[in-house]
């Protein structure tokens, strides 16, 4: 089907429905209804909300959402696509500027989570490896949002546990303390989990962790892990914060936000519609005004205060949402084990 197809194909179906963890889409459904007349419900909910929201209307026969813009890959690849809840579909107009590796499922979005430090007093980086952050001098220094309050956080320290990232810790431990890391627990991403949970303070929000950190005139300067677009508070809100992109061996993770249709879906084109829209500049454009939103079409540009993806994916680690699936709750008894 051509784009004119599908734009005669979705003018003939009702009003299109999407469930969302971005607030942003609701500016975007407002800018594809002025560009085609076709009108967009959006509801935000956040990731678990939204997972048990199309479990039960898709797997109870209940219409609800043509469409889904979704994080929490593990949960999202393990009971929502694998079941069948979930359909893929990539617009035919765009699929030769989407790389093969974002396409199925489709990413609409990546996003990243960087640590990031108080930079009042200097630009440069406190840390350059992550086991720094275990050292005492650092001790409720460090600030990160709770696990259990956002899946993706779950899902990237699950990820310290496969054999590629527990082996590059154990080589960064050997490369900060010149010696073979000595095993309590599993391997070296258990490792450092128990050691950095134990500097930690825990938050319940990106937003909330970037004003404890950027905040001028601290005695002791503070870091955390959290979302990279929380930098535009430096405007905003006058807090000093810099990202920290060279630690070894990672400086965060990033995640991706999937747009799939759901598998009972009433209005097929329009949501077929938006979601080539949002795979251009123009449909993306409500993310790429932050720096930290990055489209899964390379060809649309990030924020130009911002580097794309070939500078952030190296030194940052990504899900694999089966291997995530698998592992997590292993992984998450053994944190909340140290958390609480």
């Amino acid at each position: 089907m051509s784009h004119d197809e599908l734009v005669e194909a979705a003018k003939k179906e009702g009003k299109l429905v999407v469930y969302s963890t971005t607030s942003r889409i609701s500016t975007a459904a407002e800018n594809f209804e002025k560009l085609y007349g076709i009108k967009v419900e959006t509801a935000n909910l956040k990731d678990g909300e939204l997972v048990e929201k199309i479990s039960l209307e898709v797997g109870g026969g209940v219409n609800g959402a043509d469409m889904v813009l979704c994080q929490d890959g593990a949960r999202v690849y393990g009971e929502l696509i694998t079941p069948g809840y979930l359909v893929n579909y990539v617009p035919e107009t765009l699929k030769d500027q989407i790389p093969e590796e974002n396409q199925n499922p489709l990413v609409f979005q990546f996003v990243d989570k960087v640590f990031i430090f108080n930079s009042e007093n200097s630009t440069d980086a406190p840390v350059t490896n992550i086991w720094q952050l275990t050292e005492p001098e650092w001790k409720d220094r460090v600030q990160f949002k709770n696990p259990n309050q956002e899946g993706v956080n779950s899902n990237f320290l699950t990820m310290l546990t496969s054999d590629e990232w527990s082996g590059k810790i154990a080589d960064a431990y050997k490369e900060y303390y010149g010696k073979d890391i000595e095993l309590t627990t599993e391997n070296a991403g258990y490792e450092w989990m128990q050691a950095f949970f134990n500097n930690t303070v825990l938050g319940t929000s990106d937003s909330t962790i970037a004003e404890n950190v950027g905040t001028k005139g601290q005695k002791d300067q503070l870091i955390g892990l959290f979302v990279l677009s929380k930098t535009r508070y430096v405007e905003t809100k006058d807090l000093a914060l810099a990202p920290a992109p060279d630690m070894a061996p990672f400086s965060g993770f990033y995640y991706p936000i999937y747009a799939q249709l759901t598998s009972n879906a009433q209005n097929v084109n329009a949501a077929k519609l938006f979601i080539e829209y949002l795979m251009t500049a123009e449909g993306f454009e409500p993310w790429s005004s932050d720096v930290g939103s990055y489209s899964g079409n390379l060809q649309v540009p990030c924020n130009p205060a911002d580097k794309d993806m070939t500078y952030w994916a190296p030194r940052l680690v990504r899900e694999d949402p089966q291997y995530v699936y698998e592992n997590r709750a292993q992984v998450e008894e053994f944190v909340n084990n140290l958390i609480n």
